[in-house]
């Protein structure tokens, strides 16, 4: 029976780093209370800076997105939003995506999804009404996210 016991304590102990584990990479991410009461999101510097340039290039997309929608090319509008779908996601590296608190992942993935269905719908469907009010839809994802977080920085070692 001792050895049982043991056994389970150390089960238990797992389960509970596991559990932390699990809580601090995937829901809490590495968070601060912001100076500006946002949760600033503490990255290391080339984290950061990969961060910040994937929302320039959102800037960009949309641009080349509203362009497109005023000049009623649906099929470049199509392309812009594709730009800015669920295929980024795959150029974020796992140790950036577990710094990120679940509330802006939620939030980007939604914005990312969002863009998807603007391409598909764009190239489908080729109404500019939608697609402008789908970009709205996603525009207003990003100012919740830039409302809600700050990107930080880790001080150098």
């Amino acid at each position: 029976m001792t050895a049982q016991r043991v056994y389970l304590a150390v089960i238990a102990a797992l389960l509970v780093v596991i559990a932390a584990i699990v809580y601090k990479f995937v829901v809490a991410g590495s968070t601060l209370a912001g100076d500006d009461g946002r949760t600033a999101v503490v990255l290391a510097p080339g984290e950061r800076a990969l961060m910040l340039g994937e929302m320039r290039g959102f800037v960009t997309g949309i641009a080349q997105l509203t362009d497109a929608l005023a000049r009623n090319d649906m099929a470049a509008a199509s392309a812009a939003a594709a730009t800015m779908g669920a295929g980024r996601t795959h150029d974020v590296p796992a140790s950036l995506m577990g710094k990120l608190p679940i509330g802006f992942k939620e939030l980007a993935f939604g914005v990312h999804r969002g863009f998807d269905a603007m391409a598909t719908d764009a190239d489908k469907l080729r109404d500019r009404d939608r697609t402008l009010a789908q970009l709205a839809g996603v525009l207003g994802q990003c100012a919740a996210c830039h409302e809600r977080y700050q990107i930080g920085a880790a001080a150098p070692h």
